[in-house]
């Protein structure tokens, strides 16, 4: 077993079947060398009575070409050994294509030296050609198989036609020989030549089928062969894509879950940051006011707290907490105004029931972009406007705070989440702003 395996890592054979194939068409090609020759065979006519003329009932058979030569049998199978070892190592689709020439000539070359030490022809020249002409269908594409089939098929047809002249003259020279060359030329009369016509059509029709049937077998395999690589890449890059969008969902959820503690928290954190400003401004002239600070930024440091066990626990936050939409809208204004003393306009013209993912999104946005006019605008006034037009729910939200300018303000965390979270649901975010002028948050969101 281990010698076997050996021979099959030194081959670079893409089809051992067809390898084996070959294997057996050698071995016939062996076979036939040692098998006797027609030619060989000596036949004497039988002796006629003295006296009497009494036609044959059949033509006597010709004696044996005088002076046989005998086959140089070591040529032959050295012929034969060497094209069959051929076959172990094919040219690669890399090489030159030279290469491939190079290699296919050689096989011809082989086959015709084969025949030329004494082999036997049509008995086994087509086996030695097939052999040149599997080898060649795996080395070249379509057009190039064709070709090599078309020289093998030239070939057989070649050595076919020079069988049958050399017969003919075998014939002719055996009727200047013998004592009655009348019966002997029967075997060129019209009929023996139809005969020996028919067989040699028959022979060519045979062949090329044979050709046919190989160009369609080895192009069957080698499709086959390239729709399982084809089918094992697809597979693989499956694979790839599939881990590619495991990470990429992986890394969605991250950020999410990102976006909903930087929303909820810092919204909080932002609100008790002014509560204790506040009391810290209170305390020494009324501690009783400072006192009510202190209790809101408590306040507000628990519920801080709670969101941020949910959002770890639960990797999610619903920050409606099953109210609607506008209730739960109306009471964040009304927290914000509290807590920041800025006045806050709100217009809700939304008629439609929407979504949770459009409603959350909605409210994580009005939440953050609050929280950073609180934190870095210095507005004392807010206009937030909530309409629904042509199937889309249309938020504004503009302060008249001291603005910032887009360009250099583009990688904070607050408004790329934002951003985020309305692209993630198919709507369009923009943020409009400038130095002195103020800001203002654009959100469009299809309703269903």
């Amino acid at each position: 077993m281990g010698r076997f395996s050996g021979w099959k890592s030194y081959s670079n054979h893409p089809f051992y079947l067809l390898l084996y194939l070959e294997w057996i068409l050698l071995a016939i090609a062996v076979l036939a060398t040692f098998a006797p020759s027609p030619d060989a065979i000596h036949f004497s006519p039988p002796p006629r009575p003295q006296g009497l003329e009494i036609p044959p009932p059949h033509p006597p058979m010709p004696p044996s070409r005088p002076g046989n030569p005998s086959r140089f049998i070591p040529g032959i199978l050295a012929s034969i050994g060497s094209l069959g070892l051929m076959g172990l190592r094919l040219p690669q689709v890399h090489h030159p294509w030279i290469y491939q020439v190079l290699y296919t000539t050689l096989g011809f070359g082989l086959s015709c030296l084969a025949i030329a030490f004494g082999g036997r022809g049509a008995t086994f020249f087509s086996a030695l050609l097939l052999v040149v002409v599997i080898r060649g269908c795996l080395m070249f594409p379509w057009r190039g198989r064709v070709m090599v089939a078309l020289v093998a098929y030239v070939s057989f047809l070649g050595m076919l036609m020079g069988t049958i002249l050399k017969r003919v003259g075998f014939f002719q020279y055996l009727s200047r020989k013998v004592e009655q060359p009348a019966d002997l030329m029967q075997f060129l009369s019209p009929r023996s030549q139809g005969f020996i016509l028919h067989l040699t059509v028959n022979s060519a029709l045979l062949f090329g089928w044979v050709l046919v049937l190989v160009l369609l077998l080895v192009g069957a395999l080698l499709s086959e062969k390239k729709s399982r690589q084809d089918l094992k890449e697809a597979h693989r890059e499956l694979r790839q894509y599939a881990l590619l969008v495991e990470n990429q969902a992986a890394l969605q959820e991250r950020n999410r879950i990102a976006r909903e503690i930087h929303d909820s928290v810092g919204h909080y954190l932002t609100a008790q940051s002014i509560q204790l400003e506040n009391s810290a401004v209170f305390l020494a002239e009324d501690p009783p006011k400072a006192q009510g600070y202190l209790k809101e930024a408590q306040r507000l440091g628990k519920e801080a707290l709670k969101d941020v066990r949910h959002s770890v626990s639960a990797l999610r936050t619903d920050p409606l907490k099953g109210k609607t939409f506008e209730a739960a809208l109306m009471e964040l204004l009304q927290e914000v105004k509290q807590t920041t003393g800025i006045r806050i306009e709100c217009k809700f013209k939304v008629k439609s029931a929407l979504s949770q993912k459009c409603s959350t999104a909605l409210y994580r946005v009005v939440q953050e972009a609050l929280t950073n006019v609180a934190r870095h605008s210095e507005a004392t006034r807010v206009q937030v406007y909530l309409m629904e037009a042509s199937g889309m729910v249309c938020l504004r939200l503009q302060d008249n705070g001291q603005g910032f300018e887009r360009n250099l303000n583009s990688t904070g965390f607050g408004l790329r989440g934002m951003q985020d979270r309305i692209q993630a649901i198919g709507g369009r975010f923009e943020i409009k702003s400038a130095s002195g002028k103020g800001c203002q948050v654009e959100a469009d969101i299809p309703i269903n």
